[in-house]
């Protein structure tokens, strides 16, 4: 089912902790708390529905697997979204701005071929890897 209209996604993750790690996503990222009780909350997530879920386990930067892509040893599972360039960024700056420590540092992926785009990928303090990435033309997002 295809449609041009985007509607926000749902994503719950599970967290260590949550004031750390909601803190990160407030304070790092700039997400918006929503609904919330001691053991969850809700975040918009760049106008998606962020969950954080209190777990009893442990992950701590524990990465199921990882696929090469580009050189580049990619977390699998991961999670994040496409800002556009300029957001991307702003992002970026702010980032490195607080010695934030990358696990895949910002460069531009597949450079020249159809669709090259800006990434990074970083853990939260609970060990969700995620990836920001942008795109000079959005137009290449699922280009082959």
């Amino acid at each position: 089912m295809e449609s041009n209209k985007l509607i926000p996604f749902h994503l719950a993750i599970p967290v260590n902790e949550l004031n750390e790690t909601a803190g990160f996503y407030k304070d790092v990222l700039g997400c918006k708390e929503g609904r919330s009780s001691d053991k969850w909350m809700d975040l918009n997530f760049f106008g998606h529905q962020l969950v954080l879920h209190i777990s009893g386990d442990k992950r701590n930067e524990k990465v199921n697997g990882i696929n090469p892509v580009d050189g580049h040893n990619v977390p699998v599972p991961h999670f994040g979204v496409v800002l556009s360039i300029d957001d991307w960024h702003i992002l970026e700056k702010k980032l490195i701005s607080a010695n934030y420590k990358f696990l895949i540092e910002p460069y531009i992926r597949f450079k020249g071929e159809p669709g090259e785009q800006a990434t990074m990928f970083l853990y939260d303090p609970s060990g969700n890897a995620l990836e920001f990435k942008a795109f000079r033309d959005i137009g290449m997002l699922f280009a082959k």
